[in-house]
């Protein structure tokens, strides 16, 4: 019972998210609605058709967020190819018009659908409270919500809270169901058609694999550099205390002891430096520990204090655990150099319908984090679009910084 609980309290937090999100998307496709009858009324005057291509623009930039968020919680959605900057050819473009269509339905129905799934929980919680601070409230004022009637006691305050239970019942068994309907019409009219999405699909697994083949070879160089400059120096420094050891020992032994020493050190360091070589590989700690012990290790060794929350019921490919492992080691290292944070968190959550991995690193830091600035974020890209995953870096300056990542299960 706890654990089918816990399931309905995420399932609920999961859809109360989702409407939000749509809530926000709502709120800018408004904002490009209102631009778009901007343009179309100066055009009408004659002074506004050559701004119609970046109407056009802002109506896709919109939809393409609203793209990002369908793509979190169910199949991936492509976006289209860019419309063309002539604004006749853009208006003919399909996937324009389909998006020209989505605008005011989303403006409207996901606006109003965002705002039920916002105000549900507050109005069930204020419901559920009523009794405890009733007697604030002018009996002929009613109770929260849509509670107009006569409040004269104890009794009717009791009688708004089971209303509020009512409301709570609504959230965790149609709070899904509330937010699939405010995601149906982006489904419907956000994907390409089946052809375009196959060739999109197409294409972009072209460039996922151009971009897992230079992942790869970076990862070559970055081993053959570390044998190079550590390793093979210290087997070189080996072989010649050795040599020279042993052409001491004939003459003093004192001396060609004390390079044996400096021999057999420059052999540990050695050893050392290759079992690190071999770690970055492929850690250990991932066999012996799971990937669940092996994040609480990295956490565990973290500069700044570090939060982290991993609910993992199965276990995933090795080379998805360890690409996972890596990202959360890159992102925390990112975020002890560069951020100036005083915190961070991180959670790693698997869903088992879909089999997809989900990381989460955040920090509080100053943001205005960069994949072109040298932080190794465009590595982190890379491994996770080899994996054919998704990632998604939000650094507004100012902060915070989020990442998500989200990973197949099976690679």
């Amino acid at each position: 019972m706890r654990r089918y609980a816990g399931e309905r309290i995420r399932a609920a937090v999961d859809a109360l998210e989702d409407l939000v999100g749509g809530l926000t998307t709502a709120v800018l496709a408004i904002g490009a609605l209102l631009c778009l009858l901007i343009v179309l009324v100066s055009s009408i005057l004659g002074v506004g058709i050559l701004l119609i291509p970046g109407a056009l623009r802002v109506v896709r930039s919109v939809a393409d967020r609203e793209r990002l968020r369908l793509s979190r919680w169910g199949p991936e959605i492509l976006s289209p190819p860019p419309a063309p900057d002539r604004a006749l050819a853009g208006l003919r473009d399909p996937a324009v018009r389909r998006e020209l269509v989505w605008l005011p339905v989303h403006s409207s129905f996901g606006l109003a659908m965002g705002l039920l799934g916002l105000t549900l929980p507050l109005t069930a919680l204020q419901s559920l409270t009523f009794p405890f601070w009733h007697r604030l409230v002018p009996p002929e004022d009613g109770g929260p919500g849509l509670v107009s009637w006569r409040i004269d006691g104890l009794v009717d305050a009791i009688g708004v809270s089971l209303l509020g239970v009512a409301l709570m019942a609504v959230l965790f068994g149609a709070g899904r169901w509330l937010a699939r309907l405010q995601a149906w019409p982006g489904l419907l009219l956000l994907s390409p058609p089946a052809g375009t999405d196959l060739s999109l699909r197409v294409a972009q697994l072209t460039a996922t694999r151009a971009a897992a083949l230079d992942a790869h070879a970076a990862e070559l160089r970055r081993i053959e550099r570390s044998l190079h400059d550590g390793t093979q120096n210290r087997l070189v420094a080996v072989t010649v205390l050795l040599g020279a050891a042993g052409r001491a020992l004939a003459r003093d032994p004192a001396v060609g002891r004390e390079l044996v020493e400096r021999a057999q050190l420059a052999a540990e360091q050695a050893l050392g430096e290759l079992r690190t070589v071999v770690r970055s590989i492929l850690p250990p700690v991932l066999d012996d520990r799971g990937l669940a012990g092996a994040l609480d290790g990295l956490v565990a060794g973290c500069a700044l204090p570090c939060r982290l929350d991993v609910h993992l019921p199965g276990r995933c490919a090795v080379s998805v655990e360890a690409t996972a492992y890596f990202v959360v080691a890159e992102a925390l290292t990112n975020a002890v150099k560069h951020s100036g944070a005083a915190g961070v968190a991180v959670s790693v959550t698997m869903d088992v319908v879909n089999r997809r991995l989900r990381l989460t690193v955040s920090d509080d830091g100053r943001g205005g984090a960069d994949e072109h600035g040298g932080s190794g974020l465009a590595g982190i890209r890379r491994r996770v679009e080899a994996h054919d995953g998704k990632f998604l870096l939000i650094s507004p300056p100012g902060g915070p910084t989020t990442m998500d990542v989200e990973l197949p299960c099976e690679s």
